[in-house]
């Protein structure tokens, strides 16, 4: 091993071992579940604001994207638009009624909790049924980031994928068994804050240090049509894009008001005051991060030449930001350590959303399925002990699941969030602001969309071919409306909710 490649190796050594120090500090302050799932409901406006970015991001944002457009251009903008959408909706209309409601609704800690509480579930079915879907669909998404990390160590040193694989899984699992939602979030600000530094500086200089004009080595590099319809929002690589393509670029948003991890940290937060300073604070993390990594895939065509990722031999396209670092400051700059920090900051995106998704997973075990089916009189401490070895069992499925080092980053965060957004975004919106909604909509929501996705997705019912690979309409938009619809429907053909279910939404919706 090269003594820049040992430099390199010594921070991303530094950086794990604190995210480490972090998991045993918040330990000693974990002693019951509430603190465990939602840290005492005690997140300050930056802890909660960049934590949920952070997680919420993954390494879909440093490599996924980043990578789509290397490949394909800036047409594949349209998803950052559709998420920045989603981002300043869910803020905006979302985080204050929810965490009013969470709590008006018997304090309740987790999203299918939540569903319970609101509509008197007294035989559990929305309990069984969300937290089935959430332990689905997380264990996809939680695989993709392992990937992503996979893919991270691979590329850097060299290390066999699946060794580097069982690296960060270990890392990830060590500080979310220990310290629970606290060192989740509190690591999550750290990885926040280090992503948009990494993401700000490393275009900025490497635009500032192309050897000629960004139009001219685009075209050099071989892109589909020239550099004029490479930098087009409504080209889609070789040809125009359809109007399907782009709505189903921009329905990725609608994922946002259905993701339990992000949706836990607005419950979290300690005060509506600290909550108002959160919105400011995400939705400018959003703008900046979004907009720097759709420029990272552009310069990134024009800087690496003469290399062409994914071709001849080279790294996949979503290995962009990760050459690029390595290009820039271990051979232009020679600033290997500095080179490793920001390659650390694509470390902080994986990490920070597979700790999230370990431990909505967790709770949604051991506080919604163990806690309310198997031991009803379990204390605190039980909990958390289940919460422990389910984090531990979810990371040995998901690093299954990721063994294939050809699996697709973007393939598997498209298919977990659309399972996601469907089945739970459209009760989420409609429980907060429909005083109709009911448990039969509930139950007909969540069903009807995550059913949706996975036939849409995953069943070739179309001449051999999925529905969603006939069409080219992304299952977010079909799962998502016709839950919306199942709602609505069947809250309305069944009887109409009791009077304290609509007493207890008026008094939510009467706090300022």
């Amino acid at each position: 091993m090269s003594s820049t490649t040992m430099i390199i190796l010594s921070a991303f050594a530094a950086y794990l071992v604190l995210m480490i120090i972090i998991g045993v500090v918040c330990m000693k302050k974990t002693s019951s579940s509430e603190d465990y799932f939602l840290g005492g409901r005690g997140l300050n406006a930056w802890v909660a604001a960049l934590s949920a970015q952070a997680s919420d991001m993954s390494g879909w944002l440093l490599m996924g994207l980043p990578g789509a457009i290397y490949a394909m251009g800036t047409g594949q903008i349209w998803i950052a638009v559709g998420l920045f959408v989603g981002t300043v909706f869910n803020w905006v209309c979302i985080s204050g009624r929810l965490r009013k409601y969470t709590i008006e609704a018997n304090n309740s800690l987790t999203i299918p909790a939540y569903f319970e509480n609101r509509f008197r579930d007294r035989k559990k079915i929305l309990l069984l049924v969300s937290s089935i879907v959430i332990v689905v669909f997380f264990l996809v998404y939680t695989a993709s980031a392992l990937a992503a990390g996979g893919k991270l160590f691979n590329t850097v040193f060299g290390i066999d994928y699946h060794v580097a694989l069982a690296i960060g899984a270990g890392v990830i699992l060590c500080y979310t068994f220990m310290g629970g939602f606290m060192a989740v979030c509190v690591t999550d600000f750290v990885q926040g804050t280090l992503m948009l530094i990494g993401l700000l500086i490393v275009p900025i200089i490497a635009y500032f240090l192309l050897p000629g004009n960004l139009t001219d080595l685009l075209d050099q590099s071989g892109v589909t049509n020239g550099a004029a319809a490479f930098l087009s929002p409504l080209s889609n690589g070789n040809r125009p894009y359809t109007f399907i393509e782009i709505f189903s670029q921009l329905a990725w948003g609608l994922g946002y008001c259905g993701m339990p991890h992000i949706l836990t940290r607005f419950m979290a937060v300690k005060s509506e005051k600290e909550l108002k300073k959160s919105k400011y604070i995400a939705i400018v993390w959003d703008i900046l991060s979004l907009g720097a990594a759709c420029f990272i895939g552009v310069i990134g065509r024009a800087f690496l030449l003469p290399t062409v990722l994914g071709e001849n031999g080279a790294s996949s396209s979503e290995s962009v930001f990760i050459e690029l670092i390595n290009k820039l400051f271990t051979e232009e700059l020679a600033l290997p350590f500095i080179g490793g920090i920001f390659l650390c900051g694509i470390l902080a995106a994986i990490m920070s959303t597979a700790d999230s998704q370990l431990l909505v997973t967790a709770s949604a075990v051991s506080e919604d399925l163990y806690h309310s089916f198997i031991d009803k009189n379990a204390d605190s401490r039980k909990i958390v002990q289940v919460s422990r070895a389910t984090v531990v069992v979810v990371s040995i499925l998901a690093f299954i699941i990721a063994w294939n080092p050809d699996s697709s980053i973007m393939g598997l965060v498209s298919n977990a969030w659309a399972g996601l957004g469907s089945a739970f975004g459209p009760i989420v919106l409609l429980s907060l602001f429909w005083r109709r909604t009911n448990l039969a909509g509930a139950i007909a929501g969540i069903v009807s969309g995550g059913l949706t996705v996975i036939i849409w997705d995953y069943i070739p019912l179309a001449g051999g071919q999925t529905l969603g690979a006939a069409t080219g309409l992304y299952s977010l938009a079909v799962g998502f409306c016709l839950s919306a619809l199942m709602i609505v429907i069947f809250s309305l053909a069944t009887k109409a909710p009791s009077k304290d279910i609509t007493d207890e939404f008026d008094r939510v919706a009467a706090m300022k």
